[in-house]
């Protein structure tokens, strides 16, 4: 049965996450509006989508552009601090029936002390700020709920990608390095899992818990069953570039942190640990939603998008020179 068209804001709208969704949620019949700095220029949006200009950190901006409008669902991809969700409940209480904070499964305690992980692990991350920060936000919105109905809904994506956002450390640096025959650096031995979600499959979770009543007031994590380890990660993105047996250099996690403090807290915070996950509680809301796009596969789009944007294929000076270093160091112990 046609779901009952909405009036969907989507605070972001043009990211690897949630562009994807925009154009769901257009396909579906919504009228869906986004409010951005409109300065993307890699990801193109239906056309038929409203666009509204603004700094979303910017309330005076916001305030105006939205001009006291209502929306039956409020999407917001842009808050990574607590504050800023605490004006967003100010701003659209009364003015929405729905209101999604894209929080992070890195706010999932860490390591995990059992896995899969699901909606009721503990929250706790003390290694990386953003992830609190997250955890802040989330807690802000639960009180916002339980003290005065706020229609909050919370959503935990893992590690989302498009064609655009190679999921290694090093991104294109690390395709470079394997094309010049120089060796590439994996964190711990390469064994750990590490679950990839498609930002196409995230779409249908995503927009599938819309305007659906039972998500109110509670939170869900999306993302796929497809957990490959590093090694094969890199070992895919190397032949998709061409290079069908990368060298591969394994480093401590902690190495790699103290040559690079840049990565690691992002690195020590969730990609040094297996994350995998049960997504049964999206599932039973959105039984549509599933993996179809794996890795192996979307390496190569990736390669292809960047071969056909040479403009994009930058180096990361700091991120070579660790990969050096640390390369160095694996070889001297």
């Amino acid at each position: 049965m046609p779901r009952t068209p909405l009036d969907i804001l989507f605070l972001g709208g043009s990211g690897v996450i949630s562009s994807a969704s925009v154009r769901r949620a257009v396909a579906q019949g919504h009228r869906v509006t986004v409010l951005n700095r409109g300065h993307s220029t890699h990801r193109e949006l239906p056309d038929d989508v409203e666009r509204l200009t603004a700094d979303v950190t910017d309330d005076a901006a916001v305030d105006a552009v939205l001009a006291g409008r209502d929306f039956d669902v409020v999407a917001q991809f842009r808050a990574f601090s607590p504050d800023h969700v605490a004006r967003d409940v100010a701003r659209f209480t009364g003015r929405t029936g729905q209101y999604v904070f894209i929080s992070s499964a890195s706010a999932y305690q860490t390591p995990p002390a059992r896995v899969p992980v699901t909606e009721a692990t503990p929250l706790r991350n003390p290694y990386w700020q953003y992830s609190r920060d997250k955890i802040a936000g989330e807690d802000l919105l639960v009180r916002a709920h339980r003290e005065n109905a706020f229609p909050a809904t919370i959503v935990r994506p893992s590690h989302t990608y498009d064609h655009t956002l190679i999921p290694t450390i090093g991104q294109w640096t690390d395709v470079a390095r394997m094309r010049a025959g120089q060796p590439v650096v994996v964190h711990g031995d390469g064994t750990t899992q590490w679950t990839l979600t498609h930002t196409d499959d995230f779409a249908v979770g995503f927009v599938g818990l819309l305007g659906h009543p039972l998500a109110i007031g509670d939170a869900f994590q999306i993302m796929g069953t497809h957990a490959p380890t590093w090694d094969q990660i890199y070992t895919w993105l190397g032949a998709a570039a061409g290079v069908p047996d990368p060298e591969i250099v394994h480093v401590a996690s902690d190495t790699v942190a103290r040559v690079l403090p840049a990565v690691g807290d992002g690195l020590l915070g969730d990609k040094a640990h297996s994350m995998v996950f049960d997504c049964a509680r999206l599932q039973a809301l959105v039984p549509e939603f599933a993996t179809t796009v794996t890795y192996d596969d979307a390496a190569h789009a990736q390669i292809a998008w960047y071969d056909a944007h040479p403009d994009q294929q930058s180096r990361d000076v700091a991120w070579d020179e660790a990969s050096d270093r640390l390369v160095e160091h694996a070889r001297s112990v």
